[in-house]
């Protein structure tokens, strides 16, 4: 018979405020250095966390959307870089958790490898969107792959690369092609080319696939390049409540420690005012936040939803970056200073601005929904 302990559900959310406070103190050199947070992946993968969504019956975590994205939060007050980077893996691993429950996708596999390697998905998603980018050559039992993927997130420390290329079919025409590639493959190669202005611990960097070969059977899935799919529908649904929990982790702990500054100072009117101003942006984001976690859970995709989530991400981020600039003012010159972290909050939220879609694009599929439009138009 199990134990009153063995029963109760493993409580993810303490265990990623244990790892915070472990990382916390390294944010800073790992920001000052640009170089990756390897601990932070470290201790992550030590508690199990990469294997965490994938269901318990093919070895992994069982845990829930909510939790997994309540822990990345947690990080995000603590480490922005070691959040961000974390949600890619972690956006991956959802989508294709809930692919296999709720479409008899053909995901297994690929789960049942992250629980058993403790594979580390790297993710070229950001840079691809719905055209793709590089060349899927047709060869003998398979492709042969040139592209280039920027913004590949935690690629140091990656085993797979879950990424596409653009095979010019003679008779569907223009069609992308998803597969993954070993970071250990011939022909992949990661150059060293992020050096930015903030999240500078996350290794985004290029990854380059120098006539990589795929396998027919390496192919996952097929599509029309430029138009929306099922698979974009529930990329959308599930893949920025992830990413974007990093960025209200930022801002939450932009927020605690604007608190901390100011409770230090007279309380004028001024002082106040910011405050109230910082507690709304907060809010803002906090209530956009609950909605997109809620559609990563319960929904279903489509492009309503799709809608949806994409309206949420660019609310979460521009309250998000209101949240850290008001913290900055209420904790007036002291924000200055590297030393308070401030500084850093504002420029790792700063990535919250070029995620796909951007504001403009995302205002587009709005519109083109709300007037009953093809989206693909």
């Amino acid at each position: 018979m199990l134990t009153q302990a063995q029963q109760r559900p493993r409580d993810w959310i303490a265990d990623a405020h244990a790892i915070a406070a472990d990382i916390a103190p390294l944010a800073g050199r790992h920001d000052a250095e640009e170089c990756f947070v390897a601990e932070g992946y470290a201790r992550l993968k030590a508690a199990g966390f990469f294997k965490a969504l994938v269901p318990e019956h093919l070895g992994g975590g069982g845990a829930e959307f909510a939790d997994i994205f309540g822990a990345i939060r947690v990080l995000g007050a603590a480490c922005g870089s070691t959040a961000l980077a974390f949600s890619m893996h972690t956006h991956l691993v959802a989508a294709a958790a809930w692919r296999l429950a709720h479409q008899n996708a053909p995901t297994e596999g690929l789960l049942r490898r992250v629980a058993a390697e403790d594979l580390i998905l790297v993710s070229s998603g950001g840079s691809d969107w719905l055209d793709s980018g590089g060349v899927a050559e047709k060869a003998e039992g398979g492709f042969h792959i040139t592209a280039r993927k920027p913004f590949s997130s935690g690629c140091e420390m990656g085993d797979l690369l879950m990424t596409s290329a653009v095979h010019d079919d003679p008779e569907a025409g223009p069609t992308v092609l998803h597969f993954g590639v070993p970071l250990n493959a011939p022909g992949v190669s990661i150059e060293a080319t992020w050096q930015v202005m903030g999240m500078r611990g996350t290794a985004s960097n290029d990854i380059v696939l120098d006539h990589v070969f795929v396998p027919d059977a390496g192919i996952a899935g097929r599509r029309p390049k430029g138009k929306w799919h099922m698979l974009f529908h529930t990329i959308s649904m599930i893949a920025f409540a992830s990413i974007y929990s990093a960025y209200m982790g930022v801002a939450d702990g932009a927020r605690r420690r604007a608190l901390e500054i100011a409770g230090k100072r007279p309380a004028d009117g001024d002082l106040i005012r910011l405050a109230g101003e910082m507690e709304n942006a907060h809010l803002r984001a906090e209530l956009a936040m609950r909605e997109m976690v809620e559609l990563a859970t319960n929904g279903q995709p489509g492009p309503e939803t799709t809608g949806r989530a994409l309206a949420c991400r660019t609310l979460v981020g521009e309250a998000a970056i209101a949240t850290v600039e008001r913290a900055m003012e209420l904790a007036g010159g002291s924000s200055f200073y590297r030393k308070n972290g401030l500084e850093r909050a504002f420029r790792d939220i700063q990535g919250a601005r070029f995620h796909p879609l951007r504001e403009g694009p995302q205002l587009t599929l709005a519109g083109r929904l709300a007037l009953g439009l093809d989206i693909d138009g």
